[in-house]
């Protein structure tokens, strides 16, 4: 990627996000045209969700301290937490993982076999105390977005779950056009604060390890990069500056399901204990947005674009026509603008609005016929087309969510 695609330079230039010392560092906020991306991603990934069986919940931002103790979070993490605040006797937190949460969500009702696997998921957010010198752009953020995922299942299915959801995140990378840098297995390291669990480690790991292999995927396995509760796959992405982030994960987990005493009931009528798979498919939002921005230069796959049509009338006789075909897109579910000639010549408006997937060009002669001719964002002019053949078109592959823009 080119250097001139750093995120944080094109955030300001788009207008998609910004930030203010007032508000304080790390702490950016949306732009209305930032806000069009983050929610389209937002929607995707709860479909693709959805489809995939996980049941949606949401769960508060603020947690005892204890539910930290008892999770592991406070021993294990807690330079990384914000301090507790007081509320009369109580101290409670801002959540640094929405994973407690999940497990008290699971353990509020008796669970059977039948139900496992238990596939639950949040968009939430969490919060991280990081500090200054390491925050930039939406990549290092002290409020995130999480694009977070539970599963609760049996032993036996813990394999399968997690070839499901590394599928969930190749998919959702092959829809958002986002390239993969490599795939990291996650190991503990020497001098790390990890749960003391060796057999655990030894299984979980296992695990991993088959389900790369059996996915055909190729990996490092490095040491000190694993979560203080367990191993994990992480999917690793290059920013035009040649750094390296995690974006997505898949993990196994023996130790909360343990801490927070979790059980289902099983076919011989005993208690046991289910294993915790944990998932991102893209993560924290704000990290996959910055990642879109520069995988892209800012010109997104139409259907994340702020703008996806965008009306140019030649002259002030076509403008009526334009207005109405505006209204139309609208109507359409697509998100479309006006450019008139009041805003320069045809040339510059089209300079001007170059990252906008299609430009409907509306002459004399297309007013007339009811047509459009389409210029699109890569260069081809297509022939006029009737106005409302073209908004179906658009539309279809908008909904199938095309990287491509025509045929």
């Amino acid at each position: 990627m080119d250097a001139k695609h750093d995120h944080k330079k094109l955030g300001r230039e788009l207008g998609l996000f910004g930030t203010d010392p007032l508000i304080g560092a790390g702490l950016p906020y949306w732009l209305p045209d930032g806000a069009v991306v983050r929610h389209e991603l937002e929607e995707y990934v709860r479909g693709e969700e959805r489809r995939a069986g996980y049941r949606h919940v949401y769960s508060p931002v603020l947690g005892k301290r204890e539910l930290y103790e008892i999770s592991g979070h406070w021993s294990h993490y807690s330079e990384d937490m914000f301090p507790p605040m007081k509320l009369g006797e109580e101290e409670v937190v801002l959540r640094p993982s929405l994973c407690p949460h999940h497990a008290v969500i699971y353990r509020s009702r008796a669970r059977s076999y039948r139900e496992l696997p238990l596939r639950m998921a949040e968009l939430g957010p969490m919060y991280r105390s990081e500090l200054s010198g390491v925050l930039g752009g939406l990549t290092r953020v002290r409020a995130i977005q999480l694009n977070d995922g539970h599963i609760f299942c049996t032993l036996d299915q813990v394999a399968e779950e997690a070839r499901g959801a590394l599928r969930l995140i190749r998919e959702a990378y092959r829809v958002l056009g986002i390239e993969a840098a490599r795939y990291r297995l996650s190991l503990p390291g020497p001098g790390g604060k990890y749960v003391a669990a060796p057999e655990l480690w030894e299984r979980s790991v296992a695990l991993l390890v088959e389900v790369l292999e059996s996915e055909g995927i190729e990996y490092q396995a490095e040491e000190g990069e694993a979560a203080f509760y367990g191993p994990k796959i992480d999917v690793q992405v290059v920013d035009p500056q040649g750094r390296e982030f995690t974006l997505s994960t898949v993990q196994v987990d023996f130790h909360q399901p343990e801490r927070f005493d979790l059980h289902y009931i099983g076919a011989d009528g005993a208690k046991h204990r289910p294993v915790m798979v944990h998932r991102a498919v893209i993560g924290s939002v704000e990290r996959a947005v910055a990642q879109l921005v520069e995988q892209h230069g800012g010109a997104f796959p139409a259907w994340l674009a702020p703008v996806q049509v965008v009306l140019l009338p030649v002259g002030e006789a076509e403008v009526a026509q334009a207005a109405e075909l505006v209204e139309r897109c609208l109507a359409a579910g697509l998100r479309a603008e006006l450019a008139g000639p009041e805003l320069g010549s045809l040339g510059a408006r089209i300079r001007e609005h170059r990252l906008v997937p299609y430009q409907a060009v509306i002459g004399s002669r297309e007013a007339a016929q009811g047509l459009v001719a389409l210029r699109l964002r890569d260069g081809r002019r297509l022939d006029p087309l009737p106005a409302g053949e073209a908004l179906a078109r658009i539309s279809a592959r908008v909904a199938e969510r095309r990287t491509d823009l025509w045929d």
